[in-house]
Order: structure tokens, then sequence, then C-alpha cells
């Protein structure tokens, strides 16, 4: 048996044995993706594809996950399969929560050789919801109970990644998928890292608008608080209905933090001098205070939903929200109009257009396989 085989054995192993090992549930398999029915493509790109398919014994809906390979050297290992493995070994740690996509095990095409990720069905990305409900800027905006629902499952979602020590660096509306009855589950476990396994210094990762401005004026170790800021820019785009710091590069969208929430100094960030591109930015004198809530008035955010967006985008991380902090505040167990907490199940999924369903995809043998590079795209 070659050397991709084996690698894949040994990593898939090891997920197995995190999927059944908690919870009473069962192990993950790994078999053939002959077992499955291909229906289409769900997403498609540079990084690989996720196509959706059904399991021919069960009739289970599943999505796959498939990526391009690409070797490092000459007999090296092909990048795109530890990726995938790596990612299975997360899902796998963070198993059985109803907030993350359920990992249901490896799947071997056996004439390309390559190995797919496959996971529930859940339904459309956040993104797409957002982009049909605010199509031609004229969608109705979300309610605070909506939003509300949305971010308690999210940072629910977050608390357990980090609680098993996963960083997920990457969350945005693109990694969220929303299901029916308005279910919402993290997705998409790409760039995660592992912090108990891997020290920094670490990269920058993430996707423009999402990341924390410690991220992005070059912190060597930031930690799990970056997916907080992440997801208090999900919120705010909940609320808004477009991105708040999406600019045209990272500078820029320093530029945007800044501007909408004051320029950090000694008093509200003793460490920011220490950061390796403190002083890269040019800061504005106007830009003395937080105009957060200039943009949330109380009549759009009640004062328990605002503290936890102010709280998660705080620019200093020593001051921001943790996910189980936020989850610990009264806007996640007080009424918001009308509604109470507790009654959460009653609030439908945010109504979205009827979307037409994604291309057909005749059989495995159309994923892209060649030697590309890895990542999801977007």
């Amino acid at each position: 048996m070659g050397e991709k085989r084996s690698a894949a054995d040994s990593g898939i192993a090891d997920a197995d044995e995190h999927a059944g090992g908690g919870g009473g549930g069962k192990r993950s398999c790994m078999e053939s993706t002959d077992n499955y029915e291909v229906t289409c493509w769900l997403r498609k790109g540079a990084f690989g594809a996720v196509i959706r398919a059904r399991h021919r014994a069960t009739g289970r809906d599943v999505a796959i996950k498939f990526l391009r390979r690409h070797r490092c050297g000459m007999g090296g290992k092909a990048v795109g399969e530890d990726a995938l493995l790596r990612e299975a070994l997360y899902l796998a740690r963070c198993s059985h929560h109803p907030s993350i996509v359920h990992y249901h095990g490896l799947a071997l095409e056996p004439r390309s050789g390559m190995w797919g990720l496959v996971m529930e069905h859940v339904g459309p990305s956040l993104s797409s919801v957002l982009r049909e409900r605010h199509g031609g800027g004229g969608g109705p905006p979300f309610t605070e109970e909506e939003v509300r629902r949305v971010m308690r499952q999210l940072l629910s979602g977050v608390q357990r990644l980090h609680d098993r020590h996963v960083v997920h660096r990457d969350i945005k509306p693109g990694n969220i998928l929303v299901g029916d009855g308005g279910v919402v589950k993290l997705c998409d476990l790409g760039l995660a890292m592992d912090t108990a396994a891997r020290k920094p210094p670490y990269q920058k990762a993430g996707s423009p608008g999402y990341k924390a401005p410690e991220m992005l004026l070059g912190k060597p170790d930031y930690g799990e608080l970056v997916d907080a800021w992440s997801a208090g820019c999900v919120m705010g785009e909940l609320l808004a209905g477009v991105p708040l710091f999406r600019g045209h590069s990272e500078t820029d969208e320093l530029l945007r933090i800044f501007r909408l929430l004051g320029a950090p100094c000694r008093q509200t960030w003793p460490s920011y001098p220490s950061l390796p591109l403190f002083g890269a930015v040019p800061i504005c004198r106007s830009w003395d205070r937080n105009r957060l809530r200039d943009l949330f008035p109380e009549e759009r955010l009640s004062r328990d939903g605002f503290e936890v967006l102010n709280g998660l985008l705080t620019c200093n991380p020593d001051a921001r929200l943790s996910a189980a902090e936020a989850l610990r505040l009264p806007w996640f167990n007080a009424t918001v109009d009308g509604i109470a907490a507790a009654d959460e199940t009653k609030i439908g999924q945010p109504a979205v257009s009827p979307r037409q369903e994604p291309p057909p995809l005749a059989s495995f043998a159309a994923i892209p396989c060649g030697d590309y590079g890895t990542g999801f795209a977007g």
C-alpha cells in the first residue's frame, strides 16, 4: 500500500477514535463512494468541491467534501488529503453538538483514490439567506429575536470548539448553514487549528471582513477570541444587512474597524503599541469614540442585545467577551419583543426567496481532483 493510503488510514483511525470515544454515538465509518448516489453540486471552485449525495442503503442525505490535491516536493504527501483528514479529526472531536455540522465519516473514491469528507446535509449557507433576503437592497432586516436565535446557536457551537481546543479562524456567514426550522450549524473547519498541539507563532487566516484586529496587526500568539470577534461581525451583518468591516485591503479593514469602534490607545488596549504593525495604520483624530450605538440605536437593538454585540466587537482581545461569557448574558435568557428565550423554537426560519436547485452532477468522475491548492474560497 502506498504512502498516501497509509497516511489516510492513520488519519481515519484517529478520527474514528474521536467520534466513538464519547457520548455513546455511532462510530464514524470509512467506506466507498460507490455506496452513494450523486445528486448535485453544492459548491465547487479552486479548493475542490462539495457535492450532495444519497446513501444507497439508508437513503440518508449527505454532503461530501473533496479537496484538490497537490504534493509537497518530490514524493511528498498529498496536502489536500492531509487538510481533509485534519478537518475530519476536528469535526469528530466536536461531534454530536447540535450547532456543528455532524461528521459521518470518510469515503474513498476508488477510481481517483481521493478521500471525501462525509457530513450531514443541512441547507443553504447563511450568506445565501442574507443575499436572498436583502436582494436588491429592499429585503426586510432580520428582527432582533431572529438574530438572537442565530447567535445563541452560533456561540454555542463556538464554545464547543473552544472547549475542545479548536479555533475555527474562518467564521463567516458562508461557513454557517441554516436548516429546517432555523437550525444553525457551523461548518468548514478547513482553516481551524488545534491550540493544544500547535504553538505560536500563528499565521493570519480567515476571510476579509471577519478577521480580528489583533490578527490584522500581526499578533503572533492570538487565541480563540479571534472567533468571538468573527461571531460579532456575523451578528452585526445580520442586523445591518451588509458586512461591517469588509475593505479593499487589510489596512482598509483596520481603518473601517477604528472608524466605527474608535481608535485604540494605551488606555483601551495596553498591549496595542507592542503589536508588530502598530503605527502602520494612519489614525484620524476624529475616531476618538465608539460609534457602534449610532449604527444600532435602541429601537433597532435592545440594551441587552447591544451588550452582546459591543462585547464581541471589542478591539482589545483581553477585554473581549468569549463565546461562553456572551451566552451567560441576559440577552440570551430574557424576553425580547415578548418572546422568551425558552420559546425560541416558535421563531421560524428567516424567510428567504425560493431557491433554484443546484446543477445536477452525473457521477463522482466529474469531481475535480487535479494538483491544485487547497482551502475554501469565499
